[in-house]
């Protein structure tokens, strides 16, 4: 069945792509072209959390499923998205903010967190974006959620050295998903949330296409 309506949620992907402190700066170019070659070929140099990606267990435990390794039915799902976008700069997401939607999730939901801090990719305060305490990574995933995302660079505080969200999803064989956007565009109820991975072997994480539709 084709959906009646289809909203993009992934970054642009190019030479101004955001990206984590340190990890590799994207460089697209072109390896083969019409005038010289009589076709279009171009050569991606990217990490495997360039742009709007998934985060595996692996990244962050080496016992951890790789990406390769995760069925793909857990990156389609319904949707649950979590308003939070009166946050200011470098705040947490508390508990207080979010127990009403957390009461209401279920296993197989994916769980976003609608920041609005997209609208500032590309710019240094990108990178202070709001990030989810710790407890309610747990909470959301003692209901059984397994998938859960962000309309920023990372659902921890850039910047420090503390990764407890990424331990607490990835240590219990969840995912993560960055650097989302096009949260807002969302206006209708019950979304369903694609945001399949490529199959890269013994990867760590993946690009995606993330995309939210409606039935």
């Amino acid at each position: 069945m084709k959906p009646s309506k289809i909203v993009d949620l992934t970054m642009d992907l190019n030479h101004q792509t955001p990206i984590f402190p340190g990890d590799p700066t994207p460089h697209i170019y072109p390896a083969a072209t019409h005038e010289n070659d009589g076709y279009s070929v171009h050569h991606l140099h990217i990490a495997s959390h360039t742009g709007t990606h998934v985060d595996a267990p692996y990244h962050f435990y080496e016992d951890g499923s790789r990406i390769d390794q995760l069925e793909p039915d857990m990156f389609i799902g319904p949707g649950v998205i979590i308003p939070v976008f009166e946050k200011n700069e470098q705040e947490a997401i508390t508990l207080a903010d979010t127990a009403a939607f957390i009461k209401q999730v279920h296993p197989g939901n994916i769980v976003l967190f609608h920041t609005g801090w997209d609208q500032y990719a590309g710019t240094e305060k990108y990178h202070r974006h709001p990030y989810i305490h710790q407890e309610v990574a747990r909470a959301l995933l003692d209901q059984g959620v397994r998938v859960i995302g962000i309309d920023a660079l990372n659902p921890d505080k850039t910047g420090g050295d503390n990764f407890g969200v990424h331990e607490e999803i990835l240590g219990r064989g969840g995912v993560i998903i960055e650097n989302l956007t096009n949260l807002a565009a969302i206006d209708f109820p019950n979304p369903i949330i694609s945001m399949l991975p490529l199959n890269l072997s013994d990867g760590d994480g993946s690009p995606v296409r993330a995309v939210a539709m409606q039935g």
